[in-house]
């Protein structure tokens, strides 16, 4: 009986893997942006420096109206506090940013930033922009 010898092609096809990373990344630029943009508000001006939190901050805004919104939904008070905190599950060190249009009734945003507090938030925060005057 003779026997076959058989040669293996042990080398790696890196096309395939160079593919698939180009379009990750394509994803991830396209869907990046909408992940962390909120409502359009007119913020506040405050000082020389603004506060605008970082990628991973909960972003939670309170239009002129007094309404509530978690990234671009809006909903009431007590659902935006139950999803942070359900986000907060996953990440303990999450940041909560609160963005407050500059003819928001101080009283929602401060009402937002207790209710926050109360379940268990530590790092809370208000964005700002820069004040130009």
């Amino acid at each position: 009986m003779q026997r076959r010898s058989r040669k293996f092609d042990a080398g790696i096809s890196l096309t395939p893997m160079i593919d698939i990373m180009t379009t990750l990344l394509a994803v991830f630029m396209v869907t990046t942006p909408m992940m962390t943009s909120g409502i359009d508000l007119e913020l506040p001006a405050a000082g020389r420096s603004a506060m605008t939190g970082n990628d991973h901050a909960i972003q939670i805004s309170v239009d002129s109206a007094g309404r509530y919104y978690l990234a671009r939904e809006a909903m009431p008070l007590n659902d935006v506090v139950a999803r942070a905190a359900a986000m907060r599950t996953e990440n303990p060190n999450l940041t909560v940013m609160i963005s407050g249009d500059t003819h928001a009734d101080y009283g929602a945003v401060m009402r937002a930033m207790g209710r926050l507090k109360d379940a268990g938030f530590q790092k809370v925060g208000l964005r700002t922009q820069i004040d130009n005057k």
